[in-house]
This record gives structure tokens, C-alpha cells and sequence, in this order.
């Protein structure tokens, strides 16, 4: 049976203010009227019932979670004691999965991506799960067909077409990391690369195998807490175990090691909502090119980024090309062009123990 991972425990510090430690990107509204997270689960419509979706966030994000998803069992929500990277993540899920069923098929996703339309993104996922039915031994990831040399993702190199089936599938060469300016420039010319949009599917049993193979502490480790699961120490052991892990992601535990991937070309419209720019590509803006979440007055104010809410009213005169983000704890003004210091005020807050402000 087909089952879906939601991966929710980033952090999201490129989108302070308004994503703080206690309250993260994927549970906020940033595209529409339900939060990232809650997108994320709608997205999967009728492919899997709620008693075969299972999230795995931060442990202190768990009861926000079961608030903003309640159709959920209240052990679908796992809450990571610590930060580990997303190895462990879809490890302990595939081994909690495989204790109910031995030959489930997991897929795995972030909760913090902007993906449209849902029917085109589940008419991947099935054409997916037929590529696995074929071959169970596979990993099928997506991959994006990129519209900019972009240095902030991660690359896959295709190989041969698996077929003739629509999507377009095909034989990973192998995995890039991110590029320099020049380097990605050369993967869009090449017509071959695609932004590798960290959604997988995979028998449970095959990323366990993988783990055994190029992990096998991290893995000892991960069966562990399976092995207290539903018991009285589940807690105290997930715990222990977890903090003794050594935190890697997926793609460096298994997918650069694996050598039968298939790469399904993504037929959805993609966004991994990385910084405030992103909020341009997701809402429209209006006459002036300004995109407005909150209430505002724009005299003179164009391509502006602003973020707050209808009780507070954010005034901007004779400004351009800036983010304005309102939140009761904190305001953040910049250029666009300095979104990614973001996280450098972030940095500046933790090492002044400001814990309010994060």
C-alpha cells in the first residue's frame, strides 16, 4: 500500500520574522488560505487515506501539527527530539511504517513546497508507483525541469528514457550538487539536468537495505526506537537513540550510492519557497509590481514585498524593490537583493541569546 511521509521539521530562518522557532514556514499561510503544511496533505486528494499519512516534525512543533492537520491519528505525528537531517527523518519513518506493512511504498515530501495543480501532481505519483510495481528494487524521484541557472538547488543528470509513458521517465546519471553561477548555467544549456525537488518514492524495505548497506549505525540506531514503538519507553528510547545519530541528508546517505533510480519529469508547477522573493512567484501583484499580504498604503512604492496583517497598517512611501515584514515581535526592512542575509540577523539574534525575537 502507497503511504506518504511528510517531512516538517525545517526551520525556515530565511522567512524571519514572521517564521520564527516555535512557529516555522510550513505552518504559515504563504500562498493562498491554508498553511504550507495543510497544502502539502490536500495535495494528496484521494491517493492516501488518512491512516496511511504519517508527518515527522520537531518535537515542539507536534501539537501545532495535530491542530493544523486533525484528521490525523494522533501517532501519525512523530516529533524528532533533535535535528538530524533527512536521512534519519524518512529512516525512522520507513521502519515504523514497515512494522504495519512489510511491502508498503512510501512517498516522501517536504511540507513546505508551493506545487500546482494537485491532479497533475498525483498523476506523477502513479505514474511512480507503476515504475516501482515494475520494479520494486527502484527509487523514482522528481525532477523540475529548470527555468533559471539556479545555484540554490541541488541537480539531477538524466540518462536513457525508461520508456515511451507519459511523464517522461528516465535513468539518473547522477546527482549534482549546487552549482557555482558558471556551472549551473551549463546544466540548463545542456537540456539534460533537473532541479532535484527532494520528493521520492520507495519500498520501505528498499531504503531500509540502503541504510543497512551505506549507514548501518544510523540504521541500528532507527530500529531501536521501532523496536519500542507503542510501548511505555517509546519516548525515553527515540530520545536517546535519535541524539546518538549523526545527521546526514538522504541524497548523501543512499541516493548518491544507489545505482537504480529512475528521474520522473515533474508535469507540476514547482516552488521550494526558499526566501521572501518567493512570495512574488505565489500571489499576484498589483499594477505597481508589488505583492501585499497584510493591509498596507503604497504611495510612490513599487516591486515591494509586504508582509503583515490586517491590524496593523504598514505605510510605504517612495520605496523600491524592498521587503517589508511586519510581525508583533519584529520588523525586517531590506533590499530584495538581501534576502539571503536574512539568516546572517538570525545568526546576530542567537549569538546575542535575543531568544525573543527567534
Amino acid at each position: 500500500m502507497l503511504h506518504a511521509i511528510i517531512m516538517a521539521g525545517g526551520s525556515g530562518t530565511r522567512f524571519w520574522p514572521a517564521s520564527r522557532r516555535d512557529r516555522p514556514k510550513q505552518l504559515l499561510r504563504l500562498a493562498g488560505e491554508r498553511t504550507m503544511i495543510q497544502a502539502t496533505a490536500d495535495r494528496l486528494g484521494d491517493l492516501v487515506p488518512d491512516e496511511r499519512r504519517m508527518v515527522v516534525t520537531n518535537a515542539a512543533l507536534v501539537s501545532q501539527v495535530r491542530e493544523q492537520l486533525p484528521g490525523l491519528p494522533p501517532q501519525a505525528i512523530v516529533g524528532e527530539p533533535c535535528k538530524r537531517d533527512t536521512a534519519p527523518c524518512v529512516g525512522l519513518a520507513a521502519v515504523l511504517v514497515s512494522a504495519d506493512d512489510p511491502e508498503a511504498t512510501m512517498l516522501v515530501m517536504p511540507a513546505d513546497h508551493v506545487i500546482s495543480p494537485d491532479e497533475e501532481f498525483q498523476q506523477a505519483i502513479r505514474r511512480g508507483v507503476k515504475l516501482l510495481d515494475e520494479d520494486p528494487s527502484r527509487i523514482v524521484t522528481f525532477g523540475i525541469k529548470p527555468s533559471y541557472a539556479a545555484e540554490s538547488f541541488g541537480y539531477i543528470e538524466r540518462g536513457d528514457a525508461v520508456d515511451d509513458e507519459a511523464p517522461a521517465a528516465f535513468e539518473v546519471q547522477r546527482f549534482r550538487e549546487k552549482p557555482d553561477a558558471a556551472t549551473a548555467r551549463q546544466y540548463v544549456d545542456a537540456g539534460s539536468f533537473y532541479w532535484n525537488s527532494g520528493i521520492f518514492l520507495w519500498r520501505a524495505s528498499t531504503i531500509l537495505d540502503a541504510l543497512a548497506e551505506h549507514e548501518p549505525a544510523m540504521l541500528e540506531h532507527l530500529r531501536a526506537i521501532g523496536q519500542a514503538a507503542g510501548g511505555d519507553q517509546f519516548s525515553d528510547v527515540l530520545a536517546e537513540r535519535f541524539a546518538a545519530i549523526i545527521g546526514k541528508s538522504i541524497d548523501y546517505a543512499v541516493m548518491e550510492h544507489h545505482d537504480n533510480i529512475v528521474v520522473v519529469e515533474a508535469p507540476f508547477r514547482w516552488d521550494d519557497v526558499g526566501s521572501w522573493q518567493a512570495l512574488s512567484r505565489m500571489n499576484p501583484a498589483d499594477q505597481a509590481g508589488n505583492t501585499v499580504l497584510g493591509r498596507h498604503l503604497g504611495i510612490d512604492t513599487r516591486n515591494t514585498i509586504v508582509y503583515g496583517n490586517q491590524d496593523h497598517l504598514i505605510v510605504t512611501i517612495e520605496v523600491d524593490d524592498l521587503m517589508v515584514v511586519h510581525t508583533p515581535q519584529a520588523t525586517l526592512v531590506a533590499p530584495k537583493s538581501a534576502e539571503e542575509r536574512v539568516r546572517e540577523a538570525v545568526r546576530h539574534l542567537e549569538s546575542q541569546d535575543l531568544d525573543a525575537f527567534l
